[in-house]
C-alpha cells in the first residue's frame, strides 16, 4: 500500500494521470469542506471540472458524508451523478466497504479524498485504502477543530483562489 497520508491543496490539484498509473479505479470523496464549504459559502475551485475529467478517464465516485444536512448531500449526489451515503459515520469502515462494494472494487483500487485526518484519512486507513488529504475550505470552526486545529485539518492556503457559492443555488427542501 502507498503512504498513509498524501496531501494536496485542492481537489483539482490532484494529478488524474498519477491516480490512474497507481491503479486507482474508484474515488471515495468527502463533501463538506472538500467540495463545498460546510456553510455553503465557498465551492472548491475547478472541483466539478476535475470530477468530470476523472469520470472521462474511467474513475468511479462515491460520496461519504458525515454532514447533518442530508439535503446538501442529496443535492450534490444528484448534481454530480455520484451515489452517496449520509450519514456515513466516518471513520468507521462500514460505509467505506459499502462504497467499495457498490463500485465493485477492492481497497487497493480505491483512494479516499477528504479534508479531515480523523474521519477521511483514518477511515481510509481502517478500510485498507490510500488517501489524499486536501486543505479544508474556509468554514466556521467546529468545537473539535478549535481544540485540535492543525492536527485534524490543514487550513486552506491564503494564496489560492476561492469560488463564492450561494446556497440559494440549490434546493434546501
Amino acid at each position: 500500500m502507498a503512504s498513509f497520508l498524501t496531501r494536496a491543496d485542492t481537489l483539482a490539484s490532484i494529478d488524474l494521470n498519477r491516480l490512474v498509473s497507481l491503479g486507482i479505479k474508484g474515488v471515495i470523496l468527502d463533501l463538506d469542506n472538500t467540495i463545498i464549504s460546510e456553510d455553503d459559502r465557498y465551492l472548491s475551485p475547478h472541483a466539478e471540472d476535475w470530477i468530470a475529467r476523472a469520470k472521462d478517464v474511467g474513475l468511479q465516485f462515491f460520496f461519504l458524508s458525515n454532514g447533518k444536512r442530508r439535503y446538501r448531500v442529496e443535492y450534490w449526489s444528484h448534481h454530480l451523478n455520484i451515489p452517496a451515503i449520509s450519514p456515513a459515520k466516518k471513520p468507521f469502515p462500514s460505509a467505506f466497504h459499502k462504497a467499495m462494494k457498490h463500485m465493485q472494487l477492492e481497497s487497493q483500487q480505491v483512494i479516499v479524498i477528504g479534508d479531515s485526518r480523523h474521519t477521511d484519512v483514518l477511515g481510509a486507513w481502517l478500510s485498507g485504502c490510500r488517501s489524499i488529504q486536501v486543505a479544508s475550505l474556509p468554514h466556521p470552526p467546529r468545537w473539535w477543530e478549535k481544540l485540535l486545529g492543525k492536527y485534524v485539518q490543514t487550513p486552506y492556503p491564503k494564496k489560492l483562489e476561492l469560488w463564492d457559492y450561494q446556497a440559494s443555488n440549490h434546493n434546501q427542501n
